[in-house]
């Protein structure tokens, strides 16, 4: 695998600063966050070099197990999730010897006992000096009781020279209220800046790359706005179902479980401004105030402004698969959204009257996250003998797969008659630098270990993306009549279609 280093994207930026020496304390060591994410993410740190040979991993779970025994399941996760399906030897020997396991029960204070005197143990023998990442893995329900712990063991601040951090995995909160007792409690026991609230999104290459995109190009940045810019869509959509999660996902569906969170930060990173430096909290001063900036729904008008779905039994990519409420541990009679649109207006002076279209769902035709931006038409139409209709120029950002940028423009096809045909100005990741994209999870830890939270969510940035749909979830939570429906391998319910089509626009079909 090519070495991080030697991404042009990153060049000049990972040689300025040096990772620490550290421990991360994975909370779920046992789950699948763990062994088809994290793990691999740092054992492919180590193997670039961009951890220092003083590291360390706790797992810390409720199944028995030993040290020997987390290493062997770690090692056979890196060789079953990574893409190279094999491990260095001689790497993995020296990541493995600083692999560490703690069994125990989340609200068991002996337990948080056992893992300081273990890091302590690992301060003296690995050289990690007191520096510590806790990574919170578990179920979103012990996430408070998991901070209240670590703040009662003395684990929660620093000792001496050291640093002390904690991750948060998503969800952060059920809804409003949740999410603010959830910050409250966090901030009794960390200051702010220890607290990072982790979005996978932004460690992907090209959401990163918005910013360079926007603010490095001089072409761009102009037409950035309502006297240029018509519309904007960003969709977020998965061919797979809710692949065994369905007592999860049918107390959360895809407004809390996507749009309030991934959907948001990227749509933050459209409509800021320009900061004032790339500080962490230069930047995320202007996403939340891009997000404030965003016009309340009324309760009375939510069925303007926002559609809902659920998946019916059809097929994707030629298989047969089952509707929602046939999947296992959902409702027979479940109401939850696995489909959502919903149209944003910003009352800035940038984007006033530009309407955002945002949508995700679950068992649509594939696997696509994508920003679309559509300009206006020109302003005369001069090529009338064309005998075509002149389509607007659209400028899109695939966030996954094929990651890219393509610009859509008007060309004139050779001959002695003008006919018009629209084609694609193209710019892939892959093919023009060469080199592989690293994963998200690795960008994001190895930032935490850096200090450098400007891809984590800030607590009011939470807050806000809750804030904003609450009037939607109480709406669709009251709401009597019975949830839309849509065949599964579609683009969403027929509401969804309606909702642009009342405006005069169209989805774009990825």
């Amino acid at each position: 695998m090519p070495s991080t280093l030697d991404n042009p994207l990153r060049e000049g930026v990972r040689l300025e600063k040096t990772a620490d020496p550290c421990t991360v304390i994975i909370f779920g060591a046992s789950g699948d966050l763990t062994k088809r994410k994290l793990v691999p993410a740092l054992y492919r740190l180590t193997q670039q070099r961009l951890l220092p040979a003083e590291f360390a991993i706790i797992g810390f779970a409720r199944s028995p197990m030993s040290h020997d025994e987390f290493r062997d399941k770690m090692k056979d996760a890196i060789v079953t999730y990574s893409e190279a399906k094999q491990v260095d030897e001689q790497v993995w020997e020296s990541f493995a010897k600083g692999i560490f396991y703690v069994a125990g029960d989340v609200n068991n204070a002996e337990a948080y006992q056992e893992i300081s005197k273990l890091l302590n143990q690992i301060d003296r023998e690995r050289g990690t000096a007191g520096n510590r990442v806790f990574y919170l893995s578990t179920s979103p329900s012990l996430y408070a009781e998991a901070i209240q712990q670590l703040g009662a063991a003395r684990l929660a601040k620093p000792e001496g020279k050291g640093w002390t951090r904690i991750i948060i995995e998503k969800p952060f909160g059920h809804d409003l209220a949740s999410a603010k007792e959830l910050n409250t409690e966090a901030a009794k026991v960390f200051d702010e800046e220890q607290v990072y609230r982790i979005d996978h999104y932004l460690g992907k290459e090209t959401v990163q790359n918005l910013m360079v995109f926007r603010f490095a190009n001089g072409i761009f940045e102009p037409i950035w706005n309502r006297r240029y810019v018509d519309h904007v869509q960003i969709t977020n959509s998965e061919a797979i179902g809710v692949e065994g999660r369905g007592g999860y996902y049918d107390t959360a569906g895809v407004l809390r479980d996507m749009i309030q969170n991934h959907v948001f930060q990227v749509t933050s990173l459209i409509a800021m401004e320009p900061p004032i430096s790339l500080s962490a909290n230069a930047v995320r001063d202007e996403k939340i105030k891009a997000m404030q900036a965003v016009r309340a729904i009324p309760s009375d008008q939510v069925n303007e402004c926002a559609v809902r779905g659920q998946y019916a039994a059809g097929a994707v990519e030629g298989k047969p698969v089952p509707g929602y409420r046939d999947e296992k541990d959902v409702k027979a009679n479940s109401q939850t959204d696995t489909f959502a649109a919903v149209k944003l207006y910003f009352d800035n002076w940038r984007w006033a009257d530009v309407p955002f279209y945002l949508r995700s769902g679950k068992r649509m035709p594939k696997r696509v996250t994508e920003i679309a931006i559509q300009f206006r038409k020109a302003p005369l139409q001069l090529f009338k003998s064309a005998e075509q209709v002149i389509e607007p120029n659209v400028l899109v950002i695939r966030v996954q797969p094929d990651e890219g940028i393509t610009l859509r423009i008007g060309a004139k096809v050779p001959g002695q008659v003008t006919r018009i045909r629209w084609v694609n100005m193209d710019f892939r990741y892959g093919a023009s630098f060469g080199v592989q994209s690293p994963e998200a999870y690795e960008r994001l830890l190895l930032d935490c270990i850096l200090g450098d939270s400007t891809l984590y969510a800030r607590r009011d940035m939470t807050e806000r993306g809750w804030e904003i749909v609450m009037p939607i979830l109480d709406a669709w939570q009251n709401s009597k009549e019975e949830i839309p429906k849509y065949e599964a391998g579609t683009w969403g319910p027929a509401e969804a279609d309606e909702l642009i089509e009342r405006d005069g626009r169209e989805w774009r079909r990825p």
